[in-house]
């Protein structure tokens, strides 16, 4: 485990970090003028209305993500706004300094050590460590110690630099809190693995481990595709479960994130489908080398369509195929495989969906795929298998000797 960044502290660091308070008062006031107070109080609403209150932090952590990371109807910030327009004009300096801001880490850490006017800060999520300061002054960081536990924002003093900044509220949390606060670290990066990112170590082992729970999917069914009822999928999907889980007795110190948490959920409960795919005619099970483990619904009234085109007399079939083609939720793999399975039926499916006589899918399938899933492609594919620091390990583990 090592800083995010190499350890230089550069002289200037001191002064950014005062000069930064300055210019983030500057642009909470820019944020609060006539032509965005109107968005910003419908995200004050929204977050009273989601928590039920609005209390102080709370209304600083809605602003502060608002002025840093809400986007406009023209994609921009407001940030990035305030960085264009001020005036007098800012320096290269410091527009450099806050464009870094958009670099937002928002995590929980763990007290690491004091150090004069910073603290060193460990992330649980990327497993990573941060020297931090706070535009207000050490005093601002006084009541943090060794051991102690921190919710809250980060960003870049400046991208020159490894320090980093106090954005917004600091969340402090007493050392015996840690094992409660490791099941939130472990919820936030199986629901967010972009949070990685900033890791590459650790997005490594991430591609690994997903590539070795797929290796072992195929080692059990023969392949990494299976097209089942939905009373069939979870009795199949227990004897997957169940060779894991006899695996991981050959390393009794290896536990998944998932048993760490649970403390070893039962197979059952491992082997359950999605509620709502519980009354669908068929259920696909694909564990796909990139986007992992997956489950979708009434693949099989698909698979029957492209295997006798006859069916697209049938709008019904031809309804489900196109929900799949405008669902974003659906990868566009999915549809691949379906044309890969009965490759030379494809075109007459697509022609009678698309209403394209001329349609050919090995030259237009990748276009209709990139316009009809443009949300997919935008973004960096990541696994969606999610390993853990030692440290964080560590913590669970705790928590789930408590629990026994």
């Amino acid at each position: 485990m090592e800083h995010s960044d190499s350890p230089t502290v550069l002289p200037q660091v001191a002064r950014l970090v005062a000069r930064s308070g300055d210019l983030k008062s500057e642009l909470v006031a820019f944020a609060h003028s006539p032509r965005f107070a109107r968005r910003l109080d419908a995200r004050l609403e929204e977050a009273a209305d989601r928590l039920g209150f609005l209390d102080e932090a709370l209304v600083i952590e809605t602003i502060d993500h608002f002025v840093l990371q809400h986007r406009l109807a023209d994609g921009s910030s407001v940030l990035e706004r305030f960085t264009a327009q001020r005036r007098p004009p800012l320096s290269e300096e410091e527009r450099a300094m806050l464009l870094g801001w958009r670099e937002v880490v928002e995590a929980v850490f763990e007290v690491q050590d004091c150090e004069g006017d910073a603290v060193v800060l460990h992330n649980l999520l990327d497993d990573l460590l941060y020297r931090v300061h706070s535009n207000l002054g050490r005093r601002a960081l006084g009541k943090l110690s060794t051991g102690m536990f921190v919710a809250g924002r980060i960003v870049p003093v400046h991208p020159d630099t490894d320090a980093w900044l106090v954005t917004g509220n600091l969340t402090t949390y007493p050392p015996g809190d840690g094992p409660q606060l490791a099941q939130l670290a472990v919820q936030t990066l199986t629901a967010h693995p972009q949070l990685l990112r900033r890791n590459p170590e650790m997005l490594r082992k991430a591609w690994e481990m997903q590539a070795e729970a797929r290796a072992d999917f195929i080692e059990v069914f023969g392949t990494d595709m299976l097209v089942l009822n939905p009373d069939e999928a979870p009795v199949r999907m227990r004897e997957y479960h169940r060779h894991l889980q006899d695996k991981a007795l050959a390393d009794l110190d290896v536990e998944t994130p998932a048993q760490a948490v649970n403390g070893r959920p039962s197979l059952d409960e491992l082997s359950r489908l999605p509620e709502e795919l519980c009354d669908a005619d068929t259920v696909a099970v694909i564990f796909d080398e990139t986007e992992g483990l997956c489950y979708y619904a009434d693949f099989g009234h698909l698979d029957a369509l492209f295997t006798d085109p006859a069916l697209v007399r049938d709008r019904a079939y031809l309804s489900r195929l196109r929900e799949y083609l405008n669902d974003d939720s659906v990868a566009p793999m999915v549809i691949r495989r379906l044309v890969q399975r009965h490759p030379d039926n494809a075109d007459a499916v697509f022609r009678a969906l698309l209403r394209k006589p001329t349609f050919a899918w090995e030259r237009d399938g990748e276009e209709l795929l990139r316009r009809r899933k443009a949300k997919h492609f935008a973004h960096e594919r990541l696994p969606s298998v999610t390993p853990v620091g030692a440290r964080l390990a560590e913590l669970l583990r705790t928590q789930g000797k408590k629990r026994r």
